[in-house]
């Protein structure tokens, strides 16, 4: 059964109600609706817990996809309780671990313009995030991290924007990553886009970000690294350089 998400509509939408409609072998839990993102893209599925309507609780461990990419199972952690079938239940994402996703997310997006090159690999965390450049340039990352910082002080605005699956075909040059597709399938996909009228980037992500630059907040290149004679490891880290 399909899952309505939520989340691609809404990126700080913290909480929401679904209907259990499955239970996997494993113990997944199928909802008709969420807010929980689900693994994908380089980004962490949501973790958090579902009220139900006594008040107890059922902690999720992540959201992570089913068979296909319009089924989003959410894995409860051990020892954690069963819902019944029909059951409605109250979901909470983990806010502030979303959030600092969210910032990290978009930062990743910021690097790809200020080093406009393909991309070949990319993961989103918490404390740091990481993307690979196909590239042979030397760069310094003091100047990197400035021009970082140049964007998220300039505060441009982030948004999302609809192209369906056959527009995307048809453009292929939006696409950044060099190994990864964007998903097609559901019917649309989205762009997100930084700056007026998308003037500083646009890209195809199915991934949750903030509303503006400045929301990402103070970042850093912690380290470049060589990995292979056509490719560069980008390290981002929260905080300022010195705080390394």
């Amino acid at each position: 059964m399909q899952t309505r998400p939520l989340f691609r509509d809404d990126f700080y939408l913290s909480t929401a109600e679904g209907v259990v409609t499955g239970l996997a072998e494993d113990g997944a839990i199928l909802l008709d609706q969420t807010c929980f993102y689900a693994t994908s893209g380089g980004q962490p599925g949501d973790s958090g817990f579902f009220e139900r309507a006594d008040g107890s609780r059922i902690d999720i461990a992540v959201a992570r996809h089913g068979a296909s990419k319009d089924i989003i199972l959410h894995q409860p952690a051990e020892g954690a309780p069963r819902p019944e079938i029909g059951e409605t239940l109250v979901l909470h994402i983990d806010w502030p671990r979303r959030y600092r996703l969210m910032r990290m997310h978009t930062a990743c997006h910021l690097l790809s313009v200020v080093c406009p090159y393909p991309i070949t690999g990319a993961a989103v965390g918490e404390e740091e995030s990481r993307v690979d450049f196909d590239m042979t340039e030397t760069i310094d990352r003091d100047t990197v991290t400035a021009d970082l910082m140049r964007l998220v002080g300039e505060n441009h605005p982030i948004y999302l924007q609809w192209i369906t699956d056959e527009e995307l075909v048809a453009n292929p040059g939006i696409v950044k990553s060099k190994n990864v597709r964007p998903p097609v399938g559901l019917g649309r996909v989205s762009l997100v886009c930084i700056g007026k009228d998308a003037a500083i980037d646009s890209q195809p992500c199915g991934g949750t970000h903030v509303s503006e630059t400045a929301e990402v907040g103070a970042i850093h290149i912690a380290r470049i690294e060589k990995k292979g004679k056509e490719n560069r490891r980008f390290r981002i880290r929260f905080g300022a350089p010195d705080a390394t």
